[in-house]
């Protein structure tokens, strides 16, 4: 009995300590090497990512709709370590990915791991598990889903595959500006243990995506049907600064940006300059005005033309309009007119109005990547009397369309300069006052009047203000300007108590046509939309 009791406590002790010893190869001498592919497995299936936040638009009822979310996709890595033949395994995964072998060699080397593709094919996922090749793994892992596809492409970016890791980074528009909040912080090993990742926080837009689509709807129509280059579209409420809406054509899709150019990822609300053309005019009648160098019934007497430092401008439609107010020339749109208010308003008053609407630097909208106006061919020593001639309506300086209809903005709220935001977290700002109360409503009846006697924009029941541009596109080469042209259109309304500005661009329509006869009905088909779907009600009810 002693001698089979003695035998068992034997057999135990040995049991235990082949049980301690093995804790002890794997904790101890082996511990570094399960750590280190434990380390491996997390980070290649996403466990060790921080869960990136999403991102929201904003209807009018406050609701959110996801326009960047996270969602499974499958994930293809390789761990080279694993990999018995490295170069033999390279030349058999080489043509799933579409690789030269040395590129997938070069790839692999030195790394503990690889993310070959996020979001794989489900064909490429079949290819790699038919090579049943040890060492590369398809695993599901959480990456970025645009549910809305192109819209807003340009503000939204998009996410990829970061240049120091194999973690997804925010490249352009909110995905980049917004990284660090959105991205969080990913979970890493400490002392053997495993600290788990801090999930990344939303970002809600002030994007209306009931506007957004219905802008990209007359945007893409009007692009399509004109054979336009591009176009642009900003909807902005004037009494914060918020932007409603930012459609640009052409987009692209976020879910698939490779199969677009890099020129596309661009967003040229903000990071394209251009000459803006007629549409400047109001803001040299706000300087003349607010600054009492003229009024709206001061006259002039045009004769089709104006000769200064040897170069004539003359009017787009050619015609002398003889005796006319500062009124008739925003509704007819007369250069020469405008070029008599600059005058009279003076070159340094003129300036320092540009400054104050904000054209000399950024907007401070919460996007990557703005441009500042280029006005400064006019704080030169010794500018020509003909180049401010061509500033009072558009041509000789360039500005983005933001700075445009942020300055519209500032007519239409009683003089504000408003700081511009998409962050729905954001407080409105007022940045300046550019205007007084009274100018910028004299400028507004101005601008209703050219609606009105226009009657392209005239929408039954409202009083619009609005102004067009025609602008000849600069010729960098050769010097002076081709026969292409850039059409802008930007009102607001309704005018007793505005609640949108509006822009709508269209960059080289085929043929060279006047703005009228393409953004202006595109901008009355969408005031026309807001003011159905705010219900905001007739300023005029004698219509």
């Amino acid at each position: 009995m002693g001698i089979r009791f003695s035998l068992i406590i034997a057999f135990l002790a040995l049991g235990y300590g082949a049980i301690l010893f093995h804790l002890y190869d794997l904790q101890v001498a082996r511990g570094g090497y399960y750590l280190a592919r434990a380390n491996t497995q997390y980070s290649a299936t996403g466990v060790l990512d921080a869960e990136r936040g999403s991102i929201f638009f904003t209807d009018a009822a406050g609701k959110q709709t996801p326009a960047a979310l996270n969602k499974d996709f499958p994930t293809v890595y390789v761990v080279p370590k694993e990999i018995e033949d490295l170069p033999e395994a390279a030349h058999r995964l080489a043509p799933l990915f579409n690789l030269a072998a040395e590129d997938l060699i070069q790839k692999m080397t030195g790394r503990s791991y690889r993310v070959l593709a996020r979001k794989a094919a489900p064909e490429l996922v079949q290819g790699v598990r038919d090579l049943d090749l040890k060492g590369a793994y398809v695993a599901y892992a959480p990456s970025r889903y645009y549910p809305m596809g192109p819209v807003a492409s340009q503000v939204i970016g998009f996410v990829s595959q970061s240049d120091e890791n194999d973690a997804e980074t925010g490249r352009y528009g909110v995905e980049k500006l917004s990284e660090e909040r959105l991205a969080g912080a990913p979970g890493q090993f400490v002392d053997g243990k495993l600290v788990a990742p801090r999930p990344g926080a939303d970002v809600v837009l002030t994007i209306d995506p009931t506007v957004q689509l219905e802008a990209e709807k007359i945007l893409s129509s009007l692009v399509r049907e004109k054979r336009a280059k591009s176009g642009s579209v900003i909807v902005e409420d004037p009494r914060t600064g918020q932007i409603i809406a930012m459609a640009n054509v052409p987009q692209f899709d976020p879910n698939n940006y490779a199969a677009s150019p890099v020129a596309w990822f661009l967003n040229p609300t903000v990071q394209q300059i251009y000459e803006p053309g007629s549409v400047f005019k109001v803001f040299t009648m706000a300087a003349g005005i607010d600054s009492g160098r003229i009024t709206p019934e001061t006259e002039f007497v045009d004769t089709g033309s104006l000769t200064l430092n040897g170069r004539t401008i003359k009017n787009w439609d050619l015609k002398a309009h003889g005796r006319v107010t500062m009124t008739n020339v925003i509704e007819q749109s007369i250069n020469t007119g405008a070029a008599f208010a600059e005058r009279q308003t003076g070159d340094e008053i003129f300036k320092d109005y540009l400054g104050r609407f904000g054209f000399r630097d950024k907007t401070g909208v919460d996007l990557p990547g703005e441009l500042k106006g280029d006005v400064q061919n006019l704080f030169r020593p010794h500018v020509s009397a003909i180049t401010f001639a061509t500033a009072s309506y558009g041509q000789g300086v360039a500005v983005t369309p933001l700075h445009v209809i942020n300055a519209f903005a500032t007519l239409a709220n009683g003089g504000k300069l408003m700081r511009p935001y998409l962050n729905a977290a954001s407080e409105p700002q007022m940045v300046r006052r550019v205007l007084s109360p009274e100018t910028a409503s004299a400028v507004t009846e101005m601008m209703v009047s050219a609606v009105d006697k226009a009657r392209i924009a005239k929408t039954k029941g409202y009083a619009l203000a609005g102004k067009t541009g025609t602008a000849f596109v600069p010729d960098f080469q050769r010097g002076g300007y081709t026969d292409r042209v850039i059409n802008t259109y930007v009102g607001f309304g309704p005018a007793a108590d505005p609640r949108f500005v509006v822009l709508v661009k269209l960059v080289e329509p085929e043929g060279a046509p006047l703005a009228g006869l393409t953004v202006v009905p595109a901008f009355r088909d969408l005031a026309q939309f807001i003011l159905n779907y705010y219900r905001i009600p007739p300023d005029r009810l004698d219509d």
